[in-house]
């Protein structure tokens, strides 16, 4: 493992959701409380600026993506900027918005929602799947670590607040949650709180940890196996790319911290593999 690059010095507020586009070899990213989506191309940085709060996407095709926004689900082309309302993401509830989301290998898309000011049990995490939205997790204070095991066995999520990493089986031929979550990882102790996560293309689960200026890993089993020391102290999310899924970039905020580090989205070429981002199917 290496220390950490700079890939972008931009200093986002809340920098999260980073999305490694595998058709396009591209990464995208977002700085939720600016209301931006960001991307790098051919060395040039560019945003989106958008009206309400984005968090998060999927990659649908070479030139779409699905992108989260406060009130919605959305199809996005690249090219032009455009957006297709898809469904309604709590659009009459004013204190949430849509937080992490992720992926999963049946075409679905899971988006967390939270409060803006972190209200207790206000948010949720659903899977949009076939056209429809539907709950599946309620009573979340700050949905986070959406990912999911390379043999499909089971997602992974965190209520951040109350800082336990939790394994959910699923399905195997619908990707639908069978049974009862089991606790994963027990961060609950510590003075830090479990982010953004993704799991590489061996089952381990690397989780960006807000307050501890890391990203640790974690085996299949739960065991703690290694960090990667961040120079920003809230590490939000990471994401594995690169032409070969062996880079792994980690997004940060600046919100509260007033570090040059802090906002920065950083990159780690590391040994391992990370899976192909699944692509998700509307």
């Amino acid at each position: 493992m290496t220390t950490a690059q700079i890939f972008s010095d931009t200093r986002c507020t809340l920098g999260e959701g980073p999305l490694w586009h595998p058709e396009r070899q591209q990464l995208f990213w977002f700085d939720i409380l600016s209301k931006q989506l960001l991307t790098i191309v051919d060395g040039e940085q560019r945003h989106w600026q958008f009206d309400e709060c984005v968090s998060a996407a999927g990659w649908v095709d070479h030139d779409t993506l699905i992108l989260a926004s406060s009130s919605a689900l959305w199809r996005f082309d690249i090219k032009s900027g455009e957006q297709e309302y898809l469904i309604a993401l709590e659009a009459d509830n004013p204190v949430t918005r849509s937080n992490d989301g992720r992926a999963d290998p049946w075409g679905g898309f899971w988006i967390g929602t939270m409060g803006y000011n972190c209200e207790p049990s206000a948010g949720a995490i659903y899977r949009y799947y076939q056209g429809a939205l539907r709950k599946l997790v309620p009573n979340v204070t700050i949905s986070n670590a959406i990912c999911f095991a390379p043999d499909q066995s089971c997602a992974y999520y965190t209520d951040t607040a109350k800082g336990r990493i939790l394994r959910q089986p699923l399905n195997p031929d619908s990707g639908w949650p069978e049974g009862k979550p089991q606790l994963f990882v027990d961060l609950s102790d510590q003075n830090f709180g479990p982010d953004g996560a993704v799991v590489d293309a061996d089952g381990n689960l690397w989780n960006a940890q807000w307050g501890a200026s890391r990203v640790a890993c974690y085996a299949a089993d739960g065991s703690f196996k290694t960090a990667l020391p961040v120079p920003a102290k809230q590490a939000s999310c990471p994401a594995f790319g690169g032409a070969d899924l062996t880079t792994l970039f980690v997004t940060t905020a600046a919100e509260g911290d007033d570090a040059p580090e802090a906002g920065q989205t950083y990159l780690f070429k590391t040994d391992v593999a990370g899976q192909r981002e699944h692509q998700v199917l509307l």
